[in-house]
């Protein structure tokens, strides 16, 4: 049986932007962060994912974008 470790790098954030709307907890100012991770397999990178995250500036909430 082989095993596989696949070990996630810590993220780092690309960029800061405040984009429109309000924290629906607190009513701060919303702010998007571009984050980068890389997964790992024996230390070779697989890929490179960017993702966006929102949260809010006040109260430091992670919110969710729901479409």
């Amino acid at each position: 049986m082989c095993l596989v470790v696949v070990c996630d790098e810590p993220e780092r954030v690309v960029a800061t932007y405040q984009v429109p709307g309000r924290c629906p907890y607190c009513g701060g100012v919303v702010v998007a962060a571009d984050v980068e991770s890389t997964p790992r397999l024996c230390f070779v990178p697989l890929c490179f994912r960017i993702r966006r995250r929102f949260y809010c500036s006040l109260c430091s909430r992670r919110l969710v974008s729901v479409a």
